[in-house]
C-alpha cells in the first residue's frame, strides 16, 4: 500500500506525487509519475540499476518497479547483505545480483561502466538510483557508456543551494549545487528534490508537464525542510 507523504510543497510539481511503497521520502510515487509522462516500454523490457542495494527491498527506490516485472541490476558490496539479495532474487528472477563495490575511477574493473558491461542492460536504460552515502556524484560523473532516462542520486540536503561541495573525509555527501552542475554537464534536468535529486535526460524533458521557471531556476525545486 502507498503511504502518502505530507503535501507541503504544492508549488513544486512532482512533490504532489510523493508516495512510498519501499522508498523513504516519496520517491516511488514521483518515479511512477515521471515514467507515466515520459513513457516506457512493457515492464519485461524496462531496466533499472541500484547499488548499495542490500536485499533489494530495504528503502529501495526501484524495487516497486521490480514487483511490476522490470529487469534490475542490483549491486551490493557487503558479503552478508549480498546473501540477502540472493534470497530476494529467488523470488524475482529478473534481478541480476552482482557482488561488488562500485568505484569512482572509470579505469577500474569495478567502475559502474565496467560492471554494467557484464550484463545485457541497454545503454539507454530506464532508471539509475545511486545511494552509497559517499562518492555518489563521482560515480555518476564517471559513467560514460550509459545514459539512463532517469537518475536518482542522494545528496547532502543540509547544504543549501549556492554552495559547491563534493564528498570528502571531513564532510559527507555532495551538495545540491555541485550535483546540479554535474547533471547539466551530462545533459540532465532536475525535476524533483526529495532528499534525493531526481533528474530526467534532456531529450525527454519536453514530455513532462514542468513549468519553464523550474527548468530555468532549478533552485526553486530545493525543499528546505532539510536545513
Amino acid at each position: 500500500m502507498f503511504h502518502v507523504m505530507a503535501m507541503s510543497f504544492l508549488n513544486k510539481p512532482f512533490d504532489l506525487y510523493r508516495m512510498n511503497i519501499h522508498s523513504q521520502n516519496g520517491e516511488d510515487g514521483v518515479i511512477n509519475a515521471i515514467l507515466a509522462q515520459i513513457g516506457t516500454k512493457s515492464p519485461e523490457n524496462c531496466w533499472c540499476v541500484e547499488f548499495g542495494a542490500w536485499d533489494g527491498k530495504h528503502l529501495s527506490n526501484t524495487f516497486a518497479l521490480v514487483e511490476q516485472g522490470w529487469n534490475a541490476v542490483y549491486i551490493e558490496g557487503d558479503k552478508i547483505k549480498f546473501q540477502d539479495l540472493l534470497v530476494t532474487r529467488t523470488q524475482y528472477p529478473r534481478i541480476i545480483p552482482i557482488e561488488s563495490m562500485v568505484e569512482q575511477d572509470p579505469s577500474s574493473p569495478n567502475s559502474l561502466d565496467n560492471i554494467l558491461m557484464k550484463t545485457d542492460i541497454p545503454t539507454d536504460f530506464d532508471l539509475l538510483s545511486i545511494d552509497i552515502d559517499s562518492f555518489d556524484l563521482d560515480i555518476w560523473e564517471s559513467l560514460g557508456s550509459y545514459e539512463p532516462n532517469v537518475v536518482i542520486i542522494e545528496i547532502n540536503s543540509s547544504i543549501p543551494p549556492g554552495i559547491f561541495h563534493r564528498h570528502t573525509g571531513k564532510r559527507q555527501g555532495n551538495s545540491f549545487t555541485s550535483t546540479l552542475e554535474v547533471a547539466r554537464d551530462k545533459n540532465y534536468t532536475l525535476v524533483c528534490h526529495t532528499g534525493n535529486m531526481i533528474f530526467v535526460h534532456n531529450g525527454l524533458v519536453k514530455r513532462l508537464n514542468l513549468h519553464p521557471r523550474f527548468i530555468k531556476y532549478p533552485d526553486l525545486l530545493y525543499n528546505d525542510i532539510w536545513l
